[in-house]
């Protein structure tokens, strides 16, 4: 195994220079890390983990934990992209990604024991639940933490703006003609969901739009059957919307296939409109018109933020709000 050693020797540096230079400090010049750099790859030097450790007092791991309570978690496609996003940023920086798990060692015990356990230096979490237990707790720890797709003023956060999201699904739709436009939510208990409920409640308003009751459904969290059982009830309705607001891509989808079902068309009898822009949205029939969130600057913002926290070594309560962009497909059309 080469070591730090044989790294120096070839390099021309002191072992302290190439250690530090291998860590980033700051007081190696960039020419000499570059060098050192460049002949620990030639020679094929790994750092040793455990040395790495003791040396730096960091483990260089980031903790990540998803929200459960849909029973999805990391397999949707929006969870997925972002999460990669602040991996490709995390293995830059020379960290590792452990994921959650409450059970160690056949003991049932908190993610943020399982994290402590493992001496993580930073947490990303992402959720849309501000009041789930588990997370509250992490958030109310001394490690350093990110929160993504949540609303919290204890912490740092970075969530899409989803009030504006909502409310350019509105305004497009009311610009193809349509006046009766009712919203598929997501489970106000979520931040998003509530967001969403929102912006599409005041572009509404200030449309001078009505809001029968029945137009404004709870569609739990975002899943396609839901999306799909919400649509049901709206076209069983005596005087059902000619446009549909969708508070994700899945529920959207559903909301698609309850209208083929009763032998409709999307967007010929029906305009539907999504939230996420999932790689899936543009590949189905018809494409789906949606909010597109930035996953990639959501993922890469976060990774800083927390990043930025493990060097400080000190936790910050900020706030950034990712843009978000209507994406216009083949879904929605000119109301008849």
């Amino acid at each position: 195994m080469i070591t730090i050693y044989d790294v120096a020797k070839k390099a021309g540096f002191s072992s302290t220079t190439v250690s530090k230079a291998l860590n980033n400090y700051s007081d190696v010049s960039q020419k000499t890390k570059q060098e050192i750099l460049r002949v620990a790859a030639e020679m094929g030097y790994l750092p040793n983990a455990h040395a790495q450790s003791l040396s730096t007092k960091k483990s260089w791991t980031i903790g990540v934990m998803f929200s459960e309570a849909n029973g999805i978690g990391m397999k949707h496609p929006f969870f997925n992209a972002i999460i990669e996003s602040f991996r490709k940023c995390a293995e830059k920086e020379g960290y590792d990604l452990i994921f959650a798990s409450r059970n160690l060692r056949n003991r049932d015990i908190s993610y943020l024991e399982h994290f402590q356990y493992r001496a993580v230096d930073g947490i990303v979490v992402i959720c849309s639940d501000s009041k789930d237990a588990q997370v509250q707790e992490m958030i109310n720890s001394q490690l350093p933490i990110i929160v993504i797709d949540m609303m919290d003023s204890n912490c740092s956060v970075v969530h899409s703006d989803n009030v504006l999201g909502a409310s350019l699904a509105v305004n497009y739709l009311h610009s193809l003609g349509h006046t009766k436009i009712a919203h598929i939510a997501g489970d106000p208990e979520t931040d998003a969901g509530a967001a969403r409920v929102k912006g599409y409640t005041d572009a509404m308003k200030k449309l001078h739009l009505p809001i029968p009751e029945q137009y404004l459904i709870n569609g739990g969290l975002f899943s396609i059957q839901e999306g799909k059982q919400a649509m049901k009830q709206l076209l069983s309705l005596s005087e059902p919307p000619t446009a549909v607001f969708t508070a994700g891509d899945h529920m959207a989808i559903g909301a698609i296939e309850a209208v083929k079902e009763e032998g409709l068309s999307v967007p010929d009898d029906m305009s539907i409109i999504g939230f996420d822009d999932i790689e899936m949205a543009s590949y189905i029939t018809p494409k789906l018109t949606t909010v597109k969130q930035d996953t990639e600057l959501i993922g890469q913002r976060a990774a800083e933020l927390l990043f930025n926290q493990i060097t400080k070594k000190q936790k910050e309560i900020t706030s950034d709000i990712i843009p978000v962009e209507l994406m216009i497909r083949e879904s929605c059309k000119p109301v008849k």
